[in-house]
């Protein structure tokens, strides 16, 4: 069955995104998955929720395919046999699997069983999203001394805080450890290195670090006020998320906003790629041993988040995108500013990418390294920013474009080679657009009110948003509950599907190259952990 005919037989979902969703069998579920990536089609998330009712539990893969988003739902007795796992048509779907047992309890047949999320932070048997508390007999403090258990409660004779990294044998192997904690203020990541020499022969991530329980925080709150929790999952990626989220609920409210308000949310989002490109090619610059780049991009950073502050009251637009549109307006005079604060940008960046790209030495550094080719990039399912730089087009904001975008036509940054020099390429490409679009958004603004009540829904109900954000498309998948309450939100940030890819960008490369490609990737945790 092709992608398009599983699409036709699924329901749609209301609101602006275009979005279905379908009820699959275990068969299907699998052959969906596969039929989508023979379409070369991106999975999006994947994720699990319990019935209302309670009495049973389902996961979710959201899929993006030529005509919207599909969610594929499959109904898992939590009691019985393991649900069929995706990992094998789209391998960034292991660690998604791995996060649902952690957080839900839900076991996949992915035969890495491994912990992703627990870092024995919880008892072994305790799942967050589905045990309200931490029973009795297992409310002791977790140390290093507990031992790890499976489903059925029995001990697998592991440590929980002993990760089994994967060994790589050999003359002259040897591994380099590097975090969790780092000699810097990034937040902490483990990566286990296996070189020859200085030649990288395998990488393996641990994550995780950073989970604080936001989705089981977001069921403790109100359907008008988990925008607020959005915006903070990952905080340079604010607008993505709070508009994915309002996206979501505006949706399953039958809510319509504003023409203005969806103006200046799209003013908002390319505000924030801008602020966040900025700061990577200044800091890819310093990686590359141009200290000039660092300090010119940090000058124009700066300059841009006096500007952006000034037209909506905030650096970083933590508040600005509220249900029903927005939760400030922007004065005529301060949209005039932004308007030619950023074709003043445009030119300046513009010949900071002249010198970058003439500097021998800059060159050389970019060129080749960290590459990921577009066949290895459409197996390993990269999307957003890495995924363009691999020759994946797909662009939100141009494939299933709402207001504004449905009327200012972006283009789309893309390259092939998939090295960091692609990546460089890209984020300029795309901040010179978002300059354009910011002048013509600020320019262009309709008349009218910025926002509009939103009513929940009384009755339970399911919606999704997709934003690009600045790394790639953020989800948020929205069920609502009984009284106008969350019953499970999951937001999705890109990097789940990117942070595999770097593991294979590095591959062949030396170790003091990967500060540079990692920070041409530069991939969320706070946004991956939750």
């Amino acid at each position: 069955m092709s992608s398009r005919r599983w699409w036709d037989r699924a329901e749609r979902l209301g609101g602006v995104l275009p979005a279905r969703r379908l009820t699959a069998t275990d068969g299907e579920w699998q052959q969906c998955a596969a039929d989508v990536a023979a379409a070369r089609g991106c999975l999006l998330a994947l994720w699990s929720v319990d019935d209302v009712s309670g009495a049973g539990s389902r996961v979710r893969a959201a899929f993006a395919i030529e005509p919207g988003v599909l969610i594929v739902e499959l109904a898992v007795d939590r009691g019985g046999a393991a649900y069929p796992g995706l990992e094998s048509v789209y391998p960034c779907a292991s660690r998604m699997q791995r996060a649902v047992f952690d957080l839900g309890g839900l076991r996949s047949t992915d035969p890495d069983r491994r912990p992703w999320l627990r870092h024995a932070a919880w008892p072994a048997g305790l799942h967050p999203l589905r045990d309200t508390r931490v029973r009795a007999a297992e409310g002791e403090p977790v140390h290093s001394g507990d031992v790890d258990r499976d489903s059925s409660g029995a001990a697998n004779g592991a440590r929980a805080d002993d990760y089994a990294f994967v060994r790589v044998q050999g003359d002259g192997v040897h591994e380099i450890p590097v975090g969790p904690v780092h000699a810097g203020i990034i937040e902490p990541g483990h990566f286990r290195f296996s070189v020859v020499g200085e030649k990288v022969l395998r990488l393996e991530e641990r994550l995780g670090y950073v989970h604080k329980g936001i989705e089981r925080r977001f069921g403790e709150l109100g359907l008008v006020d988990g925008h607020r929790l959005a915006a903070r999952v990952s905080g340079d990626s604010a607008v993505a998320y709070s508009w994915a989220y309002c996206q979501a609920l505006e949706g399953l409210a039958g809510c319509v906003i504003p023409p203005r308000a969806a103006w200046l949310r799209g003013l908002a989002l390319e505000v924030e790629r801008i602020a966040n490109h900025l700061g990577d090619l200044g800091a890819l610059g310093n990686d590359a041993g141009f200290a000039f780049g660092l300090a010119q991009f940090s000058r124009l950073k700066e300059h841009w988040l006096r500007t952006v502050s000034a037209a909506f009251g905030q650096r970083y637009l933590l508040d600005a995108v509220v249900p029903g549109g927005m939760g400030v307006d922007v004065a005529p005079e301060t949209a005039r500013a932004l308007a030619a604060h950023s074709s003043q940008l445009a030119q300046e960046v513009h010949e900071l990418r002249r010198i970058y790209e003439e500097h021998d030495g800059v060159r050389d550094r970019f060129a080749a390294a960290g590459c990921v080719a577009p066949e290895l990039a459409a197996r390993l399912g990269l999307i957003g920013l890495a995924g363009r730089a691999s020759g994946h087009a797909f662009d939100v904001r141009v494939d299933w474009p709402c207001a504004p975008y449905d009327q200012l036509l972006p283009s789309v940054a893309l390259r092939t080679q998939g090295d960091v020099a692609a990546r460089v390429a890209v984020r300029f490409d795309e901040l010179a657009e978002s300059c354009r679009l910011v002048a013509r958004i600020a320019g262009g603004l309709p008349g009218g009110a910025f926002r509009l009540e939103v009513v929940a829904p009384a009755a339970p109900s399911f919606g999704v948003g997709v934003v690009e954000g600045w790394r790639g498309p953020v989800l948020v998948a929205l069920d609502a509950g009984p009284g106008g309450r969350v019953l499970r939100c999951h937001p999705h940030d890109p990097s789940w599907q990117n942070w595999p890819g770097l593991e294979h960008a590095i591959i062949g490369n030396i170790v003091p190259d990967f500060p540079l490609i990692n920070k041409s990737f530069n991939l969320s945790y706070s946004g991956h952990d939750l």
